[in-house]
């Protein structure tokens, strides 16, 4: 057996995991065997200070999970022995040895096209085709098989009318798994009920998508000019945002027994345009607290933000009252939150971490992150090379988190660690606290061939660069 990293063993096994095991055992090594069809895992007892090893192999359905496991020794280099000792023996059993019993339905090729050619979308030929993406369809596959279809469409839309929102709802599963919650897959609605050793969340995704006129997508508004981007901020964005939040709050969510005292979370993502997330951030933060803000100075002579309350959007004959959280029936929201990394790029680069293979081909990551600097007016732009030694990456990274100020019930901010959370107050005032290196935004480029080692030259230095804007 090799040992390998906690982050491919949570891409490949980390779904099994209760989250009330960490009260009693500590994960302390990570193992796979030569052909990858059995996992192992090294705990401590934190109670005895004894270890064991545990091993995973697929059920019925394919999925990692527990089969059997060591005595508990009195050292870790024992407890591999007798996992190594352990996995050899396994691999000469035959797949059902793995099966549990409680399997439901057989398991689901995600990848085999249930449409025509045309019918799929661009994003899903890609993974399921390119080279490039085998990181991501590598870490897409286990997790799909963990993820419940309760509407019973998750696998057709992914592969073609809603292949953006079933990614964005994917990588919310990954992060509340990440984040070690246990998903109640009882019920359909909301999207996702999780509970964890620090309390209950209830999340329901929402997606912006393009506007559409019959079967013809409107293109957005110009960008081209700071006038132009000013008003697509300003106006037209928010609008955006304002309209599927508002169709979800028609649904009284809270009303649902199963989220009876638990905080409910609005998840949105923008996919209204190629691009668009990087730039509109702001745009939400807008819409939803009602405030935009002047820059000035405060008596010390550092750069501020004076609030100015909106009342509404305009854009042509669209109007829209602003400030989401104003909404007497939002009271019931306990935050918003959102990320730009809900995309195939974020897979892609976790696949790339997890171990599974890019070939040749090496990912470079450019975008912003927060300045540290209390002086700072403009955030820090970064350059990263993915695939090299020191490079990390999270899935709760760069998740932002608005909580809602007349919230009946709040969101503890303990329930979402490794994000940036954001309060603002009814005059505008504005308080948010991130971790270290929180990205605002970024994209990721493919480079390989005869390009890998000129980018290697060029960027010559350490896995992530940082840089003060011009």
């Amino acid at each position: 057996m090799k040992e390998i990293t906690e982050l491919r063993f949570n891409a490949i096994a980390g779904y099994a995991r209760d989250p009330r095991a960490v009260l009693t055992g500590e994960e302390v090594a990570y193992y796979e065997a030569e052909d990858g069809s059995i996992l192992g895992l090294i705990i401590r007892d934190r109670t005895d200070d004894d270890f064991a090893g545990m091993a995973f192999g697929r059920d019925a359905k394919l999925r990692f999970r527990w089969t059997s496991m060591t005595d508990f020794l009195d050292s870790q280099e024992k407890a591999r022995d007798a996992l190594a000792e352990l996995l050899t023996n396994l691999l000469g059993e035959p797949p059902e040895f793995h099966h549990q019993g409680d399997e439901k339905g057989a398991p689901v090729d995600f990848f085999t096209p249930l449409h025509l050619p045309e019918a799929l979308h661009p994003d899903f030929r890609k993974i399921a085709s390119e080279s490039v993406f085998f990181p991501a369809r590598g870490i897409i596959e286990p997790m799909m098989r963990w993820h419940e279809d309760l509407d019973g469409n998750f696998v057709e839309q992914f592969q073609s009318t809603a292949f953006d929102q079933r990614i964005w709802e994917l990588y919310l599963f990954a992060v509340l798994t990440e984040l070690g919650f246990a998903l109640d897959t009882a019920h359909a609605i909301p999207d996702f009920i999780g509970g964890s050793l620090f309390g209950s969340i209830a999340i329901e995704a929402v997606t912006v998508g393009p506007t559409v006129h019959g079967a013809n997508i409107i293109p957005p508004p110009p960008t081209d000019t700071e006038q132009q981007m000013e008003a697509y901020l300003s106006d037209y964005m928010p609008i955006k945002f304002g309209s599927p939040l508002f169709s979800k709050l028609k649904k009284k969510y809270w009303e649902k027994e199963q989220i009876a005292g638990v905080p409910l979370v609005f998840a949105i993502a923008d996919f209204s345009s190629p691009g668009s997330m990087v730039h509109s951030r702001s745009a939400l933060e807008r819409y939803l607290y009602g405030y935009s803000y002047e820059a000035t100075h405060d008596e010390q002579g550092k750069a501020a933000g004076k609030p100015i309350k909106i009342t509404e959007h305009r854009w042509g004959d669209k109007v829209v009252p602003s400030g989401f959280f104003d909404i007497p029936e939002a009271q019931h929201v306990s935050a918003v939150i959102s990320t730009t990394a809900g995309t195939i790029s974020k897979f892609n680069r976790m696949g790339v971490l997890a171990g599974f293979d890019a070939g040749d081909v090496m990912m470079m990551r450019t975008g912003t992150v927060v300045d540290r600097d209390p002086a700072a007016t403009f955030p820090l732009v970064f350059k990263a090379i993915v695939n090299a030694d020191g490079y990390s990456e999270s899935w709760v990274e760069g998740l932002n988190v608005y909580h809602n100020p007349r919230a009946v019930i709040p969101l503890d901010e303990d329930l979402i660690p490794g994000a940036a959370h954001h309060h603002c107050d009814d005059e505008g005032n504005w308080t948010s606290t991130a971790p270290e290196f929180h990205p605002l935004a970024s994209t990721t480029e493919m480079i390989g061939g005869a390009d890998v080692a000129q980018a290697l030259a060029e960027f010559n230095g350490p896995a992530i660069k940082f840089w003060k804007k011009p």
